[in-house]
């Protein structure tokens, strides 16, 4: 079972039911006139952003004016990386060259960095998007040229992604830390992965994502659409960016993680 049962690192309470969390979203996913996501709202609820690197969405002026803004706020920052596809939102896969994919990884990291840096902060964590963070759950060379990327770009670097993907399993044993997030907006299968986008109920309504969050938090379990419940221990949850509720959706969740006990902060180290 892909959610599988990794140790914990994040603050637990005496009935083993996680006190700490991490809120991520995605930013910065606009290009040039087109804008996608409410940064600036968002950035006054979460606690870690995923900033697009100017391949699936996202250009230098949005990289710039998100890294202020994160950096103002103290907000945590995250290379959202992606195949290089920005008329498919990088939702489409690519069966790219490892070395290739090496590559451009390392090339949006890097991008990032410079503008992080400039803000007087620092890109402390990758996550792939879309089509590319589904792949390295099963698809080794992938998975393996991303981990390889981080690798040679800064060993320091957390590498978020799906709890018992392959991802994960190649950044722990190449000696980076593996960090597991739960999505609260996106539905999952019986073996742990996320529902297509195209398919009926891949979606969470909107009414149902605070419930979901303080569950994936507080009991390290998640609902599936088969119909039963699965363990998901995780240290982060995801809001997708790009949904029109998504600022409502964050503030909402955090209210509720909040009420039930559970402090909010980044994953990252200090």
């Amino acid at each position: 079972m892909l959610a599988g049962d990794r140790p914990f690192p994040f603050e637990c309470g005496d009935n083993g039911a996680v006190t700490t969390i991490d809120l991520n979203a995605d930013l910065g996913e606009g290009f040039g006139r087109w804008t996608l996501t409410d940064d600036a709202g968002l950035l006054d609820v979460i606690t870690s952003a995923n900033v697009a690197c100017g391949y699936h969405a996202g250009d230098a002026r949005t990289m710039d004016r998100v890294c202020r803004i994160a950096a103002e706020r103290g907000v945590a920052i995250g290379a959202q990386v992606s195949y290089r596809d920005l008329a498919g939102f990088g939702r489409r896969f690519i069966d790219t060259e490892p070395a290739d994919l090496e590559a451009d990884v390392l090339y949006q990291v890097g991008a990032l960095e410079a503008f992080a840096r400039a803000a007087g902060t620092r890109v402390a964590y990758v996550k792939p998007h879309g089509a590319l963070y589904n792949a390295v759950v099963h698809h080794e060379a992938q998975a393996a040229a991303v981990v390889a990327a981080v690798q040679r770009y800064d060993g320091q670097l957390d590498l978020l992604g799906l709890p018992g993907s392959r991802l994960l399993a190649l950044a722990g044993e190449a000696g980076l830390r593996a960090v597991a997030e739960g999505f609260v907006d996106r539905a999952y299968t019986a073996d742990g992965t996320l529902v297509p986008r195209n398919e009926s109920g891949a979606i969470v309504a909107e009414a149902g994502r605070p419930a979901r969050a303080v569950r994936l938090a507080m009991d390290q379990r998640v609902d599936t659409v088969a119909g039963g419940e699965i363990p998901m221990r995780v240290e982060s949850l995801c809001v997708h960016g790009d949904s029109p509720d998504a600022v409502a959706t964050a503030r909402d969740v955090r209210a509720a993680l909040e009420s039930a006990g559970a402090a909010i902060r980044a994953f990252v180290a200090e």
